[in-house]
Order: structure tokens, then C-alpha cells, then sequence
């Protein structure tokens, strides 16, 4: 019973985690803001298929690092700290975004190399070339593996990529639909709107990160 507890908390963990990450104004969602219309909901549908393909990449490199070191007091407190900033910078980036961004030159030049050609491979080469993906679940990885919400194991953390994967294209479908269907009506404004939920989101899950760094200081054999 408590296992099964402990996989329902890595799964809904990663489905919260998976849509909130996939939010915020990046390469993914202008392709499909921009391509959607034009293409229709499949193609975009498609292009967040390949995005999630990478992602789930990425997620695995992230959780398959540093599994031996959690039971350090001094390692838990550096990546607390760490994830703390870095969901403080990037919740603070996107809350603060006015504008849609230029696509990053390492995306470029990685689709330069590769030329992709098919919408599930456009989604795939842009998760690629964009690092911050990586970075994104490193923070989160530590994070949820030193607080409990996913457990030390390969069970929980599969189930957790399979919460993020659905909760990733939950996010995709309703902005592939949105844009497919709404025929010019989903713009810019409203895309960064969603960012500016995302970046709230993010603030808060610093916030907690914050508490939860607070609690180990002073609780440093918990």
C-alpha cells in the first residue's frame, strides 16, 4: 500500500512538472503557435510528440545522475540551493517576459546539422539543441528525489517520466488545438500570458524549495 501511495506521488509529480515545464515561451511552443495554424492539429500535435520524445530524454539523463549522493547531508544542501536559484531566475525571467523570443543559435545550428524535415522531428532537433531542458530537470530531479516525492528507485522515477510525458503533451494538445482551431485567435499576447503563469508557478515552487532548504539547515540529520 505504501509503495503504491509513493508511485501515485511520483506520477502526479511528474504530470505537474511535466505540463508547468513545457509552459513557459520557448522554442517548442512558438513552432507550434506559428506552424499550427498554417498545418493543422496534427502536424502540430506532432511537433510536441518529438519535443516530449527528447524530453524524456533529457528527464532520464537527469534522474540517473547523482543517485549515490543523496544520502550526503552537505550534497542535498548545495543542490537545494542550487534548484532554489534556479527557480527563482527562471520563474522571475518568464513572469517578466514581453516578448516572444528569437530562436537560440544552438537550436539553429543543431537543425542546420540535422535538417529535420518531418513535424515530430522539428519538435525532437529544437528540445536537442536546447540545454536548459536538461537543466531544468537536473533542478527538479534532486529536488524531488531529496524531498521523497519520488523515490531513490527505477520503478518510481519511470513512473514519474511517464507523469511528465502526459503531463507535457496534456500542454501541447491544448495549444496545438487552441491554434489549430482557432484560426489566428490564440496570439502572441496569449501565449505569454501562459508564461506568466508558468513564471508564477515556478516563483512558488521556489518558494517551497526555500522552505524546504530552511528545514534542512535546521534539521540537518532529517
Amino acid at each position: 500500500m505504501e509503495e503504491s501511495y509513493s508511485l501515485v506521488i511520483a506520477l502526479f509529480t511528474g504530470l505537474v512538472f511535466g505540463f508547468i515545464g513545457c509552459i513557459p515561451v520557448g522554442p517548442i511552443n512558438v513552432t507550434i503557435l506559428n506552424e499550427g495554424a498554417n498545418r493543422g492539429l496534427w502536424w502540430a500535435l506532432m511537433i510536441g510528440a518529438g519535443a516530449m520524445a527528447m524530453d524524456i530524454i533529457y528527464f532520464g539523463i537527469a534522474f540517473a545522475g547523482f543517485s549515490q549522493l543523496f544520502d550526503s547531508h552537505y550534497f542535498r544542501v548545495s543542490v537545494e540551493f542550487i534548484s532554489f536559484l534556479l527557480m527563482l531566475v527562471l520563474g522571475w525571467k518568464y513572469l517578466r517576459a514581453q516578448d516572444l523570443p528569437r530562436t537560440p543559435h544552438p537550436i539553429e545550428s543543431i537543425e542546420q546539422r540535422f535538417h529535420p524535415h518531418t513535424a515530430f522531428m522539428i519538435g525532437f532537433v529544437r528540445v536537442l539543441g536546447n540545454p536548459a531542458v536538461l537543466l531544468y530537470w537536473l533542478a527538479m530531479s534532486t529536488n524531488f528525489i531529496s524531498h521523497g516525492l519520488v523515490a531513490n528507485n527505477l520503478r518510481a522515477k519511470t513512473v514519474c517520466g511517464v507523469g511528465n510525458f502526459i503531463g507535457g503533451m496534456i500542454w501541447f494538445s491544448i495549444l496545438s488545438f487552441a491554434v489549430s482551431r482557432g484560426h489566428g485567435k490564440f496570439s502572441n499576447k496569449t501565449l505569454l500570458r501562459m508564461a506568466h503563469f508558468s513564471g508564477l508557478s515556478l516563483l512558488l515552487t521556489a518558494v517551497y524549495f526555500g522552505y524546504r532548504l530552511y528545514k534542512t539547515l535546521g534539521h540537518p540529520q532529517s
